[in-house]
């Protein structure tokens, strides 16, 4: 494997554990107990995937995230040790692609990191198909071999997250296609009920396509079914 994983967490034994599992699944693994000595890191080596404790000393998870964002796309995981709804959904909205709540199994946690480096590798062009494989929706421009999205011409940076949620509905377009597909789709998991990860996502999507949430031009909702994306 040898891909690069961060992980960032304040309790040196969550961190070390964790560092264990990822180390003996063949990863290379970066340990950080504060989340300023992790940005340093990030922002002069090159990382693969993040898991980030939401409560950090220095700057806390979500500080964290949305400074990974500015200049870089690789999977961001979030843990949390808190269970609100808002929380989930702060970090998902600052770009994070999953989270996962503690305490937790660390095999989960290996599961979820395979599974988003799989998404990463398949949407980033490291596994493109040559053939160009592209969909223009009225101005907005998605190509699966590029990773690239742009609007009316002008570059959309993407999570692989977002890029995977709206390439699904790209694929299926003229369809509604329900939150549990989506999920199930995107994030390879079963989907709960009050499970507001796609909703989140969306939301975020729309403010990068400066969509109204009135009167969406690309992403609609359909009440009580799900999301459709016109011809």
């Amino acid at each position: 494997m040898n891909e690069n994983i961060l992980v960032v967490d304040d309790e040196k034994e969550i961190a070390d554990l964790l560092e264990v599992y990822l180390t003996n699944e063949g990863f290379t693994v970066h340990t950080f107990y504060d989340g300023i000595s992790a940005m340093e890191y990030i922002e002069n080596n090159a990382i693969d995937l993040a898991l980030l404790d939401v409560m950090l000393p220095g700057a806390d998870g979500f500080t964290l995230c949305r400074k990974i964002r500015e200049n870089h796309f690789f999977p961001v995981i979030m843990l949390t040790a808190k269970v609100e709804d808002v929380d989930k959904i702060t970090g998902l909205t600052l770009g994070a692609d999953d989270y996962i709540t503690k305490p937790f199994n660390p095999l989960e946690v290996i599961a979820r990191v395979k599974t988003q480096l799989r998404r990463y590798k398949k949407y980033n062009g490291k596994e493109a198909s040559p053939t160009q494989n592209e969909y223009d929706i009225r101005g907005l421009i998605i190509n699966k071999d590029t990773h690239k999205c742009t609007l009316y011409g002008e570059n959309i940076s993407l999570t692989p997250t977002e890029f995977s949620i709206l390439w699904y509905l790209c694929l299926h377009k003229g369809n509604v296609v329900s939150s549990e597909e989506l999920f199930e789709a995107v994030w390879g998991d079963k989907y709960m009920d009050n499970n507001n990860t796609v909703m989140a996502h969306i939301g975020r999507l729309r403010e990068k396509l400066k969509e109204s949430p009135r009167k969406p031009k690309f992403i609609k909702t359909v009440w009580g079914v799900g999301y459709q994306i016109e011809d």
